[in-house]
């Protein structure tokens, strides 16, 4: 496959994933911002949301204070953030359009589609007057491109390469996700009224679809601990980091040139290490250090695969 062509599809899946779990980061957030609190812990939540994104520079320029409104119209509609709602989902439908020889009719019109429905949604502020039906919607039509993706296309380079994207960045935002819900507080056992931890660790599974898994799982109170091993070491859980890892390994072997051996073997041992990891391990470690710790790896293999894979080699 061309390099071109698998960079595309790679490119068209992780924008598609990335405005779902934007659309996550910014619901639990708005959940958690409705229970009564002091204005100040909800500004720091949202300024932690915008730290761990990586994008509290950008947002600072023109503005003078974080608001909630604010955050959510830069994270949702902003052309200026590459990482927004409106802005992921149109790079997702330019990298389809630039490839609808190799996808199927049915992935490009769903993508198309969704570009075309959220314009109208922002034209009409959907996103302000009601934020958590509007993510539910972006999460929706995340889910309808994903199985639409894997129910009508061939089990080819194609679709890996799309399946590459997809984990990739699944990986890299849970993390933050959970980074973000544990870290801006310093630890999960920071000194929160216990109402307040119940529904922030509830928010935090409700935000990566895992409440309902959480109790089958454990049937029990949720307590930080548990929550972080179901989120990191569980590989039956569809958005923990083991799975995604364990996804990551699964689509870059059967793509394998003779330039990968080492992405593969780097994600390998990743995955093994989540396979096999104890939940009492890292938090000995810390929490906020071993994330930090993951993501350098989770993108460090990333971009080796745009370096094996995605990049044209150098005449």
């Amino acid at each position: 496959m061309l390099s071109r062509t698998a960079d595309h599809l790679y490119w068209m899946a992780r924008y598609t994933e990335r405005a779902e779990n934007t659309a996550r980061m910014l619901d639990v957030n708005w959940q958690m911002s409705l229970l009564p609190q002091p204005a100040a812990l909800a500004r720091d939540s949202w300024a932690a949301m915008l730290a761990i994104s990586e994008l509290t520079p950008q947002y600072l320029e023109g503005r003078e204070s974080i608001d909630a409104r604010e955050v959510l119209e830069f994270m949702v509609r902003d052309p200026a953030n590459g990482s927004s709602i409106v802005s992921c989902l149109h790079r997702a439908r330019e990298n389809a359009r630039a490839v609808r020889g190799s996808i199927t009719t049915e992935v490009w019109e769903t993508l198309n589609t969704t570009w075309l429905e959220v314009q109208r949604l922002i034209r009409e502020q959907q996103h302000l007057r009601d934020p958590s039906q509007f993510f539910e919607w972006v999460k929706f039509r995340s889910h309808l491109s994903r199985g639409v993706t894997i129910g009508t296309m061939l089990r080819d380079e194609a679709l890996h390469f799309a399946r590459l994207g997809t984990f990739l960045e699944r990986a890299d935002n849970t993390a933050r996700i959970l980074d973000v819900k544990f870290y801006e507080r310093g630890a999960p056992e920071a000194a929160d009224a216990p109402y307040r931890e119940f529904y922030r660790l509830t928010a935090l599974l409700r935000s990566v679809s895992a409440f309902e898994i959480y109790r089958r799982v454990y049937r029990d109170v949720v307590t930080p601990g548990r929550v972080a091993e179901l989120l990191i070491l569980r590989d039956d859980m569809p958005r923990s980091l083991a799975a995604s890892v364990c996804e990551l390994q699964g689509n870059l072997e059967p793509v394998a040139n003779h330039r990968s051996a080492e992405t593969i073997r780097l994600a390998g041992r990743l995955h093994a290490e989540l396979k096999y990891g104890r939940v009492d391990d890292i938090l000995a470690q810390g929490l906020h250090a071993w994330l930090t710790e993951f993501l350098a790896r989770i993108n460090a293999i990333g971009d080796r695969v745009s370096r094996d894979f995605l990049l044209p080699l150098a005449a």
